[in-house]
């Protein structure tokens, strides 16, 4: 499972994961969309590929993908280095599309919520030490700063690094303060 940023407004404008499962008839074959929005599809190598829009607008894909003698077999077939080629080109421009961005404007995205993630994880870290070494921080405070804490760590489980480095950066002022 990958998730990736979008580019802003492009969710609504694609029409949301209805949208998202008619660009995928473009992209993948067998496309099939289920209740919630969610589509499944398939292409060549890709026994199956998966998709949606969550609630923050990232798109959430998943593939399933022929792997070792399957995989020797189907390359051994007589379009089967071709169609393997397709199934990467035809990946790369759903991506493209779905998301707004290209290939490296993703890596990059990718780079900068890793960043995100490790800067707040390093925030919190330093919370705790200070709150530790620290005597001027009293019971209701260090329970205020551990609250805090708790819906960072949650906005991390949720990958959601934009909104937990603003968490932590409020904690740090807390803290400061």
């Amino acid at each position: 499972m990958e998730t990736f940023e979008v580019k802003r407004g492009l969710v609504k404008s694609i029409g949301g994961n209805a949208g998202l499962a008619k660009l995928a008839t473009s992209y993948f074959e067998m496309v099939e969309a289920s209740a919630e929005g969610h589509f499944t599809g398939n292409f060549a190598i890709m026994k199956k590929v998966t998709g949606h829009y969550n609630e923050d607008g990232k798109l959430i894909v998943d593939v399933d993908q022929m792997k070792g003698q399957e995989l020797g077999d189907f390359l051994a077939t007589d379009d089967g280095k071709s169609l393997a080629m397709e199934s990467r080109k035809r990946w790369s421009g759903f991506l493209d599309e779905a998301t707004g961005y290209n290939a490296k404007q993703r890596g990059d995205k990718a780079k900068e919520a890793g960043k995100k993630i490790s800067k707040s994880k390093s925030m919190i870290s330093m919370a705790r030490k200070l709150m530790e070494m620290s005597d001027k921080y009293d019971d209701e405070m260090r329970a205020n700063a551990e609250s805090q804490i708790e819906e960072i760590e949650k906005k991390l489980a949720e990958g959601n690094g934009t909104r937990a480095l603003s968490l932590a950066e409020k904690l740090n002022k807390y803290l400061e303060g």
